[in-house]
């Protein structure tokens, strides 16, 4: 038994005729009888008698289109509470990012997104890469923009999908001996003997990991003279020419001639950018944002591959 038949019965049994039914349901006669007979047939007792000019409703019949009425009503009243659900859908949507990470990705994602869900309204959060993740799990971010931690555990109970990856470059001062020198890489081992300018290690723990795995294999630590919050601080002092930093090859994008961006020997691994959220049903406008994010990478992925986008770092 299925709704369309109680559809179909209940004004069979107010009308108590088959052609006034078909009318109100905007069928036709036929299919008026096939479902009550259909009805019938599945429940195996008749629920009307029927003459030549109309029908009437049997005591089972009698019966069975007060439990009918509740059912169609129960139906609609699920139908109703769902749609009022859905019409809460967030209007806003809260996304983390890292401007580090995201320099070149982050504005065609939110053209795109602003094309198909106008009025959704994004509430960016600049955070750390830990900030970030422990946004999702708490559920004060919908979505974030995260760099793969070296740590796969890290992201339990996180769903990650790669979105870029970024070559990790040495960002020196335009007027630095290194800048001016014809090569456009430099050794790990030199470079290590500069002073560094780095973020806070209670802030950004991935960050002095990172460091110490680079560095590593050279055996040399780089001194630290400052710490900043932020990567915007970190590059404002490279550029003020208090030490020399790594970055990602997306702040050619931001800061442009502001700072030279130098290839290392050997290369460090490059970081996997990527938008994550908590391994749950995403909602319509959060599924609608993570598309529109891979259709953006793709885009970019076609226009850039690999392409510096300082012209220091190119062969």
């Amino acid at each position: 038994m299925e709704l369309r038949h109680l559809r179909y019965f209940v004004p069979v049994a107010e009308t108590e005729n088959v052609s006034r039914a078909a009318l109100k349901l905007h069928v036709s006669q036929p299919a008026v009888s096939r479902q009550i007979r259909d009805l019938e047939d599945e429940i195996g007792f008749c629920l009307l008698e029927r003459t030549a000019k109309s029908v009437r409703l049997t005591d089972a019949g009698d019966a069975f289109l007060n439990d009918a009425r509740a059912l169609l009503q129960q139906a609609e009243e699920a139908v109703k509470k769902a749609r009022a659900i859905a019409s809460t859908e967030p209007t806003e949507l809260k996304v983390g990012y890292s401007p580090a990470a995201t320099a070149r990705i982050l504005p065609p994602i939110l053209r795109a997104y602003q094309g198909v869900m106008p009025k959704v309204h994004v509430k960016l959060h600049d955070w750390s890469n830990e900030e970030n993740v422990a946004g999702l799990r708490d559920g004060r971010l919908n979505l974030a923009f995260v760099v793969r931690p070296p740590n796969a555990a890290l992201l339990e109970g996180i769903q990650f999908d790669e979105l870029i990856r970024e070559r990790i470059c040495l960002a020196v001062p335009p007027r630095h001996a290194f800048a001016t020198r014809r090569s456009i890489s430099l050794a790990l081992a030199e470079a290590a003997s500069e002073p560094f300018i780095g973020l806070t290690r209670e802030e950004y723990p991935d960050y002095h990991n990172y460091l110490s795995v680079i560095f590593g294999s050279v055996k040399t630590t780089p001194h630290l003279v400052e710490e900043h919050d932020s990567m915007s601080g970190v590059m404002s002092s490279v550029e003020a020419g208090i030490g020399i930093a790594l970055a990602a090859e997306a702040f050619g994008y931001s800061f442009g001639n502001r700072v030279k961006l130098l290839r290392l020997r050997p290369e460090p691994k490059p970081i996997s950018v990527g938008i994550a959220a908590r391994k749950a049903r995403l909602s319509p406008a959060t599924e609608k944002f993570w598309q529109s994010a891979k259709e953006a990478a793709a885009a970019l992925s076609k226009l850039d591959q690999i392409r510096p986008i300082n012209r220091s770092v190119d062969e």
